[in-house]
């Protein structure tokens, strides 16, 4: 993931849509967008917004990549049925899974767009990020974001949160993302406001080698 990405703080979203169309595709004619965060943090909210300031470009939700018995060991499900036939200009199917009926559905195009977003927990993960053209992350501390889902999600998800969440823990702790990131995204009253993320900011107090928690003085 190569992507020339500098954005300065306070970006509209339009701005930021502006700055993703003219990316090199990253997954044969597709750019590849990853928007990675913890559960709760307003992925998916965000991606919607972007999406449709690119003009409706197709998101692909982690959620129905993962499932109950796989919260994060989907990576070769989603490079055989989405990257591969991305990165050969085809169409994609994968099936969604139904965390209702706990089963997979049936298949689901997906074409191979000019923008394409990955959404969802572990968007940024070392297999994924070669074929990325800009990783995001929506920079709210866990506990804060883990909060919101929770609240979001009321009492009949609460055992599913007390499964989730030191899963999540696991997952950052062996493949963090937000160290990685070329932007941060974090939610204001008014819009969101866009950061040069870790990965184009290194130095000798910003290591990569952190963690996916947000400086304690954000």
């Amino acid at each position: 993931m190569n992507a020339p990405f500098r954005p300065a703080p306070g970006h509209s979203l339009g701005e930021l849509a502006a700055r993703i169309r003219r990316l090199p595709p990253s997954c044969g004619p597709v750019r590849l967008v990853g928007v990675d965060g913890h559960a709760g943090s307003g992925k998916t909210t965000f991606t919607g917004e972007l999406a449709t300031a690119l003009g409706g470009a197709p998101v692909l939700r982690l959620d129905d990549i993962a499932s109950h018995d796989a919260l994060f060991d989907w990576t070769g499900r989603l490079l055989e049925q989405v990257i591969e036939p991305l990165a050969h200009g085809r169409t994609a199917h994968y099936s969604p899974y139904d965390w209702r009926a706990r089963r997979f559905g049936p298949p689901r195009p997906l074409p191979a767009a000019p923008v394409l977003f990955l959404e969802g927990v572990g968007a940024g993960r070392r297999a994924l990020r070669p074929h990325l053209a800009l990783l995001l992350w929506l920079d709210l501390p866990r506990e804060e974001a883990w909060a919101r889902g929770r609240s979001r999600d009321g009492e009949e998800q609460r055992e599913f949160w007390n499964g989730w969440v030191p899963a999540e823990r696991r997952h950052f702790a062996d493949d963090p993302s937000r160290p990685f990131a070329d932007a941060l995204v974090r939610q204001r009253e008014q819009g969101y406001e866009v950061l040069p993320g870790p990965a184009r900011t290194p130095g000798p107090d910003q290591p990569l080698t952190q963690g996916d928690e947000p400086p304690a003085v954000c």
